[in-house]
């Protein structure tokens, strides 16, 4: 999966995004940008197979992202586990059907962030810390 050009502070370009923390059951996503270099949760999209796609072309048609990024799990000692595998198929479904850039970000522990953090969608606000963690590495890249 290839990346968004990293932000240069002699031209600044605005790159949007949609994140997403992905579940077997439940999706959560976030929007965010390069202008701010925050992210907003948005809300869980609590649906399965097709309809899940189907909520997700809508949200790109909404919101016209130029890329993706998807929160990829891992075990505390960083080796891989089978919601690794499901995350990183869920990432090329992604950019299969929408044929958009998908960045894939370790999402080690933001879903515990977003609880500590209160939350009332803890999906939701865990897509936006996983969104704000790769504009961080974008800043860095700089």
């Amino acid at each position: 999966m290839s990346s968004v050009a990293p932000m240069s502070s002699a031209t600044p370009t605005l790159h949007s995004f949609l994140a997403f923390d992905y579940g077997e059951k439940r999706v959560g996503v976030a929007s965010g940008n390069t202008l701010t270099g925050t992210a907003t949760p948005l809300h869980t999209i609590a649906a399965e197979g097709a309809r899940r796609f189907d909520a997700i072309a809508a949200l790109i048609e909404e919101w016209q992202p130029d890329a993706l990024v998807v929160g990829v799990p891992f075990h505390p000692d960083g080796a891989a586990h089978d919601n690794t595998a499901r995350a990183r198929r869920f990432a090329r479904q992604l950019h299969g059907r929408f044929h958009l850039v998908v960045h894939e970000v370790d999402e080690r522990y933001s879903t515990t962030e977003a609880h500590e953090q209160g939350a009332a969608d803890a999906d939701a606000a865990s897509a936006a810390i996983i969104l704000e963690q790769y504009l961080r590495t974008l800043e860095t890249n700089a």
